[in-house]
């Protein structure tokens, strides 16, 4: 009977898993199927230029798989039983068998986190939080408050500042920006949010986000027409409501090899994943991440179904990349744990730098 491998999931990791196991695994009989709510490919570290109004390359799935032999289905997932191995999904044919499991399913904005921003706030976490938001700037010219300095909050604050000069942008945190870089990095960040005319509030806590704009922990307020929410990220609950062992977070707990730690039959990679490194320090959610642990996936399946083995996972960075516009950036440089060494790359070279990573990441995949 053929082995019958399903992910979930077509981001990073689980586009360069499935790839990566059809590679592999093609004299080895398995099949192979890809689940996936869209059909193109999502890169998300655009996403804030999606919701500038910029256009993205449209990135078929159909096409990046095309010639692997893997089979697409377009569909949102709704639940996971471990226990008969099977996906239920929003469409036909509704339920999908598995042998083997791969969960690289992602996260989303964690508006769950203050009263008021499931209901008042807009994201840029996926497709199609980009594509909301970017209706609701269309027209009016009412201020913009991004809470959450984060890559994605820095990165959507100045996009946006850019995208619409002299609408009045704000961009809300609770603690200090940049505060994991370098202080050259650091000083380069509170350059750019002042030439765009940003208005940086830090050490500020949210209590609410009203239809209004910010309601501020102190009794203050940022009023605007629209909230942005970038204060941290969150996974879906299937994961936990499916029975596998999952941390605090609702993170897959895993062995170094990304296989769960209550049910062998499925991997984990990317965001869902409660993944650490040799000092105990979680891996953070990024693409930089994501993908090499869907490759990595990809050989850990691989070995679990040939009898072999794989040495386990280590995560090591290089670099951090933050588009500030379209023709300014800061590129840190870390150690490989993620620490920030003084190194950095600034302006136009890292805006530039920064393109072509991003470019050369979709190559890596549809090769």
């Amino acid at each position: 009977m053929t082995h019958h491998i399903v992910v979930l999931g077509a981001g990073y990791a689980g586009l360069s898993a499935a790839k990566g196991m059809a590679r592999r695994l093609r004299r080895h009989g398995v099949r192979i199927t890809l689940v996936n709510a869209v059909g193109h490919f999502v890169e998300r570290v655009r996403l804030h230029q999606l919701a500038a109004g910029q256009r993205l390359a449209d990135r078929p799935l159909g096409t990046l798989l095309a010639g692997t032999g893997i089979d697409l289905v377009v569909a949102r997932v709704t639940a996971v039983d471990a226990a008969a191995r099977t996906v239920r999904i929003d469409s036909a044919p509704y339920t999908v068998a598995y042998d083997t499991l791969v969960y690289a399913l992602g996260s989303g904005a964690d508006t769950a986190a203050v009263p008021g921003a499931a209901t008042h706030a807009y994201a840029v976490a996926t497709y199609q939080d980009a594509v909301r938001l970017r209706a609701r700037l269309a027209d009016g010219r009412e201020p913009v408050a991004v809470a959450g300095a984060g890559l994605t909050g820095i990165e959507a604050a100045t996009e946006l500042a850019e995208a619409h000069p002299g609408r009045a942008v704000h961009l809300v945190t609770d603690g200090e920006l940049g505060a994991g870089f370098s202080e050259r990095g650091r000083r380069h960040l509170r350059g750019a949010l002042h030439r765009r005319g940003i208005t940086l509030r830090e050490h500020t806590r949210v209590r609410e986000v009203a239809a209004h704009g910010l309601v501020l922990a102190d009794g203050g307020e940022v009023p605007a027409g629209t909230v942005v929410w970038a204060a941290g990220f969150r996974v879906p609950d299937l994961a936990r409501e499916a029975g596998l062992a999952v941390d605090a977070r609702g993170l897959i707990t895993v062995d170094p090899t990304l296989r769960s730690l209550s049910h062998p039959e499925v991997f984990a990679a990317g965001d869902a994943v409660a993944a650490y490194g040799p000092d105990g320090t979680a891996s953070r959610m990024s693409c930089q991440t994501g993908l090499p642990m869907g490759g990595y996936v990809a050989k850990s399946v691989a070995a679990a179904l040939t009898g072999t083995t794989v040495k386990p996972l280590r995560l090591r960075y290089v670099w951090q990349n933050i588009s500030l516009g379209r023709h300014d950036g800061l590129t840190q440089f870390t150690r490989a744990d993620d620490s920030p060494v003084a190194a950095v790359l600034t302006g136009r070279a890292s805006a530039r730098f920064k393109e072509a990573v991003t470019r050369g990441t979709v190559l890596a995949l549809r090769r």
